[in-house]
């Protein structure tokens, strides 16, 4: 891809949008990097683009003048597609692409894509273990937080880059081809930026476009839409299951053995599933799916049973975080979604002990009731905080005690007030974290920190959980 000298646009400076427009300057093309933030809220990484080649840092609209000049445009995953800026430009003639197109334009060697609406960065992670732990040259980037674009100059022609991959970035892919495309899962999630499930789906479907018939599609056999999706690819088909077992693929087997069968029936066992440090059945899945590609990469099954009985939970993915005073608190702020934080409940659910769930954030127009009747089985209280609070209320009242919380500080006091000897304190959001903090890493870490405050308190006694409406 031919970039000296021509004139780009980048839109969005957060981290994409940053390394993106960095990318670009320092191979000659005159770049302007745009954000409807104004330029007081930048970070300061952005900032300092201006002294490393980029030649304008504009905030809030881009003005008409220099959209008519615009060849190139590169999209940051938040910026819709839809939004009148890209139509224009597309309109125009330029050409709008997002950064994962960008850095597979540059990239050498072949990729892995990791998707799903649940249980990617656990995957995409894993994968990347799988292969570095066997020899494999690989590096790891994407949605997990290192933007694609930046790993581009060290890929290698021998080795793989192992891509995290959301809907948002796979909606602008044009030329994008990876070699193993995985998907994990299909929930409803991001409603308010698709107006369907199947508007959802189909971004997602998009990471097979360019697929060809000596690459692979890694698809869950216990996904009823996401298994549709075999029939009509060009790559090869591996399917794996939790719940059966299948003539060809990988499966777990009476709940306990993780198995993969050859298309003629030879089959091997690859570990047990007591071997696991992960919890929860949905987490089996995410190793059925990551022994899937690492065994299409290369990687040999007995160094992937020692990678995955070493494979920790990821920070923020149903992390437990400690025990105090007999209650044991778990951090899954990753659970931005209602069915994220269902898997998180089903995988609790057999510990002993009652949960106190702590809820709320910005909603993504989905309901709760999903979580009913777990909650309603093992739930001791449901601590409520962020803009969606007052609809969560609404839809789990009489479920469980709800107790209203002003921040994450005040919800974790206000979860171990209300937690009993041998509880679980479990944060799983099921909403975006972004009424109330940057990211959902920043959410996690807000709520680690207060969880080691009251294991190390200042004085003063603990609050009281404040009621709202219980169960008689």
């Amino acid at each position: 891809m031919e970039i000296d000298g021509k004139k780009v646009l980048v839109i969005g400076a957060g981290r994409s949008g940053v390394a993106a427009a960095r990318f670009l300057a320092a191979r000659g093309a005159v770049v302007a990097l745009n954000d409807r933030k104004p330029l007081i809220e930048w970070s300061n990484e952005a900032l300092a683009l201006k002294s490393e080649g980029v030649v304008g840092l504009l905030a809030g609209e881009v003005p008409s003048w220099l959209l008519d000049q615009i060849e190139l445009v590169v999209l940051s995953p938040g910026v819709p597609t839809k939004s009148i800026p890209v139509r224009y430009l597309e309109r125009a003639g330029a050409e709008v692409i997002g950064e994962v197109e960008l850095a597979w334009r540059f990239m050498r060697g072949r990729v892995v894509g990791i998707t799903g609406t649940n249980g990617k960065t656990t995957t995409t992670t894993l994968v990347g273990e799988l292969l570095k732990d066997a020899g494999i040259p690989v590096q790891v980037g994407g949605n997990i937080g290192t933007p694609l674009i930046s790993l581009a100059e060290e890929s290698r022609d021998d080795g793989w880059t192992v891509a995290e991959l959301s809907s948002y970035q796979l909606e602008t892919i044009r030329e994008f081809r990876p070699t193993v495309a995985v998907v994990l899962n299909l929930m409803p999630d991001h409603m308010d930026r698709y107006e369907t499930l199947v508007e959802y789906g189909a971004a997602k479907h998009r990471i097979f476009m360019n697929q060809m018939e000596g690459d692979l599609a890694v698809l869950n056999a216990d996904d009823p839409v996401v298994a549709s999706w075999a029939e009509g690819l060009r790559a090869h088909v591996t399917l794996f299951s939790v719940e059966r077992e299948l003539e060809e693929g990988l499966f777990l087997r009476g709940g306990r053995e993780f198995v993969a069968r050859a298309a003629r029936g030879s089959e091997r066992v690859l570990m047990s599933r007591d071997e696991m440090q992960l919890k929860g059945l949905h987490n089996a899945q995410n190793v059925l799916a990551g022994l899937a590609a690492g065994l299409a990469c290369g990687a040999t099954p007995d160094s992937m049973r020692e990678t995955v009985r070493r494979f920790a939970p990821v920070e923020h993915r149903l992390e437990r975080v400690a025990e105090v005073k007999g209650v044991t608190f778990y951090n899954d702020s990753k659970a931005t979604n209602v069915d994220a934080a269902l898997k998180a409940l089903e995988a609790l659910a057999d510990e002993p002990g009652n949960i106190v769930m702590i809820l709320g954030g910005r909603g993504k127009n989905a309901p709760y009731a999903p979580l009913a009747p777990l909650l309603q089985a093992k739930g001791r209280a449901l601590v409520l905080v962020g803009e969606d609070a007052d609809r969560i209320e609404s839809e789990l009242k009489g479920i469980a005690p709800i107790i209203r919380a002003e921040n994450m500080p005040d919800a974790v006091r206000r979860a171990h007030a209300a937690a009993r000897p041998g509880d679980i304190v479990l944060l799983a959001p099921a909403c975006a974290s972004f009424d109330m903090f940057q990211s959902y890493e920043h959410r996690g870490r807000v709520f680690k920190e207060a969880v080691k405050s009251i294991e190390q308190p200042a004085g003063g006694d603990q609050p009281k959980p404040v009621l709202l409406n219980a169960n008689s």
